[in-house]
């Protein structure tokens, strides 16, 4: 087993998983040492307010992890290629999202939490330790479409379970509105990137593995 670890690690897919996890925490965690204290641009419509707290989505935001886990494991153990640009559009994604929290970097208001309940406790140390920015875009809601994205084209997966990962991404997407952790601006900016990576990440595959033209549109099914 270590040695099958070892070994992916040490190959192309194993290395961008790595570049991934070591850019993720920069983007997420690392550029908090740049943006704070600076202004932070609040981009809460009407239909955010609109939208009702619910604690007990706390469950579905948390839980999420879960559903990351599996779909990205699938998504990098697929076959080789696919495999790469799967990890190439988690790459090219997240230095958007860096890009985006730099240079506008958001917030939002977060409600009053009346209760002691499980679900409000669990608000609470949600709130307590995750600061209310880098919000646009959304990392949960790119992090679950990419979810979506990993699975859909693998003929390997039941088709069950791609409506299930379909459905899942929809609810996280929901939960970071009722946890009043995103406003809707940032959803949408989320699943959108997810997309627009995802139509790229062959580009850049090309552009690293030296793909002649002829090959990269036989490969893809893309016309350049």
């Amino acid at each position: 087993m270590l040695k099958k670890i070892n070994d992916f690690f040490h190959g192309d897919v194993g290395r961008l998983v790595l570049i991934a996890i070591v850019l993720h925490t920069f983007t997420y965690f690392g550029t908090r040492l740049f943006t704070t204290g600076w202004y932070h641009y609040n981009m809460t419509t009407g239909f955010d307010n609109s939208i009702p707290f619910l604690p007990w989505t706390v469950g579905i935001y948390l839980g999420c992890y879960i559903f990351w886990a599996v779909n990205y494991m699938l998504g990098c153990t697929q076959d080789k290629e696919n495999a790469m640009i799967f990890m190439w559009t988690e790459i090219i994604a997240k230095t958007i999202c860096l890009v985006c929290y730099v240079v506008i970097p958001t917030t939002n208001v977060r409600p009053l939490i009346e209760g002691t309940g499980i679900f409000e406790t669990a608000m609470l140390w949600l709130y307590s330790t995750d600061a209310a920015d880098n919000l646009f875009p959304s990392i949960h809601c790119l992090s679950s479409w990419l979810c979506v994205i990993a699975v859909r084209n693998q003929e390997r997966i039941p088709k069950t379970y791609k409506v299930i990962s379909v459905i899942l991404a929809i609810l996280v997407c929901i939960s970071t509105l009722t946890t009043k952790q995103h406003v809707i601006v940032d959803v949408l900016g989320g699943v959108l990137l997810a997309e627009l990576s995802y139509k790229f990440a062959p580009k850049v595959l090309r552009l690293t593995q030296n793909y002649t033209l002829g090959e990269y549109e036989e490969k893809y099914n893309t016309n350049i």
